[in-house]
C-alpha cells in the first residue's frame, strides 16, 4: 500500500470519526434512541480501527514515531484525552457533565487536527 493511499484513508477516517462523534453527541443531548442502535455502536469501532491502522502505517512508512517527534507525542496524548472525554460525553453521569465533556472532546479533536496540519506540538497556538 502506498503512502498516499494510507494518508487519504487516515484523513477520511478522521473526518468520519469527528463527524460521527458530533452527530452522536447531538443525539445524546436530544436523548435520542438512535444512540442505542446496533450500527451506531459498531461502526465507530470499525472506523477507528482503520484510522489507527492507517496512522501506524504512516508512522512506520515515514519513520516518524511518538516520543521521537514531539508533534506526534502531543497528538497521541490528545488522542487519549479525546477518547476519555468522549466516553464520559456519551456515557457519563448528569447531562451537564456529558455536555461539558462533549464540548471538551470536540475542542480536543480540533486541537489534534491542528497539530497534525501544522506538525507543531502547539498546533493552532504556534
Amino acid at each position: 500500500m502506498t503512502y498516499m493511499v494510507l494518508f487519504y484513508l487516515h484523513v477520511a477516517t478522521v473526518i468520519f470519526s469527528g463527524s460521527f462523534f458530533l452527530l452522536r453527541g447531538i443525539w445524546m443531548l436530544m436523548e435520542s434512541d438512535l444512540l442505542t442502535t446496533k450500527p451506531v455502536k459498531i461502526v465507530p469501532h470499525i472506523n477507528d480501527t482503520l484510522l489507527l491502522g492507517a496512522a501506524i502505517g504512516l508512522s512506520v512508512m515515514s519513520r516518524q514515531y511518538p516520543f521521537a517527534e514531539h508533534w506526534l507525542t502531543v497528538k497521541l496524548i490528545a488522542l487519549i484525552a479525546y477518547i476519555g472525554l468522549g466516553v464520559f460525553a456519551l456515557r457519563g453521569g448528569s447531562k451537564t457533565v456529558r455536555m461539558a465533556c462533549f464540548v471538551a472532546a470536540l475542542l480536543t479533536f480540533a486541537f489534534m487536527v491542528s497539530v497534525a496540519v501544522t506538525r507543531s506540538p502547539l498546533g493552532i497556538f504556534s
